[in-house]
């Protein structure tokens, strides 16, 4: 009897979703089909970094500044 009346007392009440269904489907596609763009486009940052035989890289070795380079700052230890 009390289950009956807590449950009288509790309509259940329908509420329309402000777009159609497959709209949440379609947005979340596009969401997770950017996100995978961004995510490919940094594939290659790794191989931006040259290999110290690469003939560029020699030359970068002999060009000004190149005695303090990644050794911190001249004169700190």
């Amino acid at each position: 009897m009390l289950h009956t009346a807590v449950l009288a007392a509790f309509e259940y009440q329908e509420h329309e979703l402000p777009i159609p269904a497959i709209v949440y489907g379609i947005i979340g596609a596009v969401v997770f089909i950017f996100l995978g763009a961004v995510t490919w486009s940094y594939k290659d940052v790794s191989l931006r970094h040259r290999a110290s035989g690469d003939p560029d890289a020699a030359q970068h070795m002999t060009s000004t500044g190149s005695e303090s380079h990644g050794s911190g700052h001249p004169g700190h230890h």
